[in-house]
């Protein structure tokens, strides 16, 4: 098959639907298929292989280092009708979203749409009343998603929740994948070294970006309490974003300030050998489709103790793979302090974690789901 990708968001961006577009193009590409990716031109140069098409963009106002692309390039639609495509797989509901959309019509070929992000999440980006933002957020996507050839969730939960909304399209629940050979348990005090960590002591961690929908702070104070059970814990976040500044901030306030470690960004490539060393896995986001660092963490043998919420209860087993908890710092605090201190039941937790990643979210297996669906589309 040969399929476009049409993205708003894409390297060196770095963030869950990168990392979807990529794994998803991949995994195509080692299967047979032919796949090719239209997304913004980033704000600094960079050389992009053959299959990636760049549209014009321009630096979002609200959020540092996003581009947005501008959504129209008689170029690019002639290049993407020379393509022969089959199908064509839109990221989003807006800008090169629209664009994919009118190119999957001029063609007649099948579209496909994946809804990735809870957009009435991430209305405190755009500058205006914020109801208004995100009644019209939910009514924009959802119309877009009526009007693809089938749509992808990655979560149950998700697939329910545009089901409720009368969407009315075909749903398919087709999580992203997590590359289960790379992301693998490893030696903790190997990893501690490479990462120049201290090999002793309990490490608590973060990944993702630091961005206000994604709830960090709440991770900060409940390890300022982990922090004071346990006197030589420690917390790394690894991720940049928005909100970036802030959390500095608020780590410089805490009373475990000393013990609280910013890594900065990584490539994904580079993440494996963070979830190796840690301990327990902390997460507060309440705005996740599916909560693929969990995944990641997951298969990485590495339990979480996380805040019960859509997408995240789909990855984390209650009391099986970790613990759910309220939207609370003191209950996220209890929770993990009562693994840091069992042993025992912490390995339990991630080895079950560990099956449940290559049973649910296996990169090979996803992929061909999604490849499944495009067959079935076209036949």
């Amino acid at each position: 098959m040969r399929v476009a990708l049409f993205t708003n968001n894409y390297l060196p961006f770095r963030g869950g639907v990168t990392t979807a577009v990529e794994t998803l193009r991949e995994g195509l590409e080692r299967l047979g298929h032919r796949t090719w990716v239209f997304a913004p031109a980033p704000a600094e140069t960079m050389e992009d292989p053959p299959l990636v098409f760049r549209y014009p963009s321009i630096p979002a106002p609200t959020y540092p280092g996003f581009a947005l692309p501008l959504p129209f390039s008689p170029r690019l639609a002639r290049v993407a009708r020379g393509l022969d495509l089959d199908v064509i797989h839109a990221q989003h509901p807006f800008l090169l979203g629209v664009t994919a959309r009118r190119l999957a019509r001029q063609q007649r070929l099948p579209l496909v749409f994946t809804y990735h992000t809870r957009y009435e999440k991430y209305a405190h980006y755009v500058p205006l009343p914020q109801r208004f933002v995100r009644a019209l957020a939910v009514r924009l996507s959802c119309r877009f998603a009526d009007s693809a050839d089938v749509v992808v969730a990655p979560s149950a939960g998700i697939a329910e929740m545009l089901r409720e909304r009368g969407v009315g399209t075909r749903l398919a629940v087709v999580p992203t994948g997590v590359p289960v050979d790379q992301f693998a348990p490893g030696d903790r005090t190997a990893a501690r070294r490479r990462l120049g960590l201290p090999s002793g002591a309990p490490l608590c961690l973060y990944v993702g970006r630091l961005d206000r929908e994604k709830s960090v702070e709440r991770v900060i104070a409940a390890f300022g309490s982990i922090a004071e059970a346990l006197s030589d814990a420690r917390l790394s976040l690894v991720g940049q974003g928005s909100h970036a500044e802030a959390l500095r901030r608020a780590a410089e306030a805490s009373p475990a300030r000393d013990r609280i470690h910013f890594h900065g960004g990584a490539a994904r490539a580079a993440l494996p050998p963070y979830y190796q060393a840690a301990d327990l896995f902390l997460f507060a986001s309440e705005t996740e489709t599916q909560g693929l660092v969990l995944a990641e963490a997951h298969a990485c043998g590495l339990p979480a103790v996380a805040v019960r919420a859509s997408g995240v209860e789909e990855v984390v087993v209650d009391g099986e793979t970790g613990i759910l908890t309220k939207p609370d710092a003191s209950d996220l605090a209890d929770a993990a302090i009562a693994l840091l201190l069992d042993p025992e039941r912490r390995r339990a937790m991630g080895a079950a974690a560990r099956v449940v990643a290559e049973r649910s979210f296996s990169a090979s297996a996803q992929v061909a789901a999604m490849a499944a669906e495009y067959a079935r589309l076209l036949a």
